[in-house]
């Protein structure tokens, strides 16, 4: 009688360290000998290598046994050699000891995390307030730009009757002290015959002077100061006349010149802007 016995697979030798090869159910790992006799001698000391004999032999959690018909089994051992890491250190010395219920510091443990959470929320979001209002005040305009963003002007320089011509914001700015015969006739014109619908008094606040931006309505261009038809402003350009009070009277300009915001600080002087 013969019996031979099963060769491990391609990738014994990778698994030589972990696993062990021992018998299938048709195929059992028994050194293979040819008698003479009809009896095979084996010896009986010899613990028989089978799928039963090595299971639960792992000093932990047994083999893994695995086993197929037509190719040898494996049995796969733990590796007790691996040093498991100690993280007493990152634990809470309420939580130290395993035998203890950690239910007793639950509280405090609690408390300390809800502190860390709200302190650490509270700093994120201060960091954040600075960051955006630091962020919004550099795109915001400078010193000087602001300095440029507003003008004072001394209307005791300017007499009566006469235009005098400012630069604000880059644009031409046209202060007029108008007299009392302007005062009366501005006051008088019939609204629903202008072009642009405007009364006089919305367009001032002291009646004697007339604050104005000199940029036609038409197409951007400078009007002359007291010129016209209506001896306001005349645009030479196109054609367009102004009254005293800035209003398009006559030509292709579609609007009254613009009244920028202002206001006076006292009876001869006004902050334009």
């Amino acid at each position: 009688m013969m019996s031979l016995a099963a060769r491990s697979g391609a990738f014994s030798p990778y698994m030589q360290a972990t696993a062990f090869a021992v018998a299938g159910p048709l195929k059992p790992l028994v050194p293979g000998v040819l008698v003479n006799s009809k009896m095979v001698l084996l010896d009986p000391k010899k613990p028989f290598l089978c799928r039963e004999s090595l299971n639960g032999q792992s000093p932990k959690t047994g083999p893994a046994l695995t086993v197929s018909i037509n190719a040898c089994a494996g049995v796969r051992f733990a590796h007790t050699d691996i040093k498991v890491p100690d993280f007493a250190d990152y634990r809470r010395q309420e939580v130290f000891d395993p035998h203890k219920s950690s239910q007793e510091s639950s509280d405090s443990r609690k408390t300390f995390s809800y502190l860390m959470t709200g302190a650490t929320a509270v700093v994120g979001i201060y960091a954040a307030k600075t960051v955006v209002t630091q962020f919004v005040s550099s795109m915001s305009a400078s010193a000087d730009v602001l300095a440029l963003s507003k003008i004072e002007i001394k209307l005791a320089d300017i007499p009566e009757g006469k235009n005098m011509t400012f630069k604000w914001r880059g644009k031409p700015l046209f202060v007029r002290h108008r007299t009392e015969k302007e005062i009366s006739a501005e006051e008088a014109v019939n609204i629903s015959e202008l072009r642009d619908p405007q009364h006089d008094k919305d367009r001032v606040i002291n009646s004697s002077w007339v604050i104005v931006l000199g940029v036609c309505t038409h197409l951007g261009c400078v009007p002359i100061a007291n010129a016209g038809d209506y001896g306001g402003y005349y645009c030479p350009c196109h054609g367009s006349h102004y009254d005293a009070s800035g209003r398009i009277r006559k030509g292709p300009a579609p609007l009254n010149l613009e009244v920028p915001f202002y206001e006076f600080l006292d009876d001869d002087t006004v902050v334009v802007g």
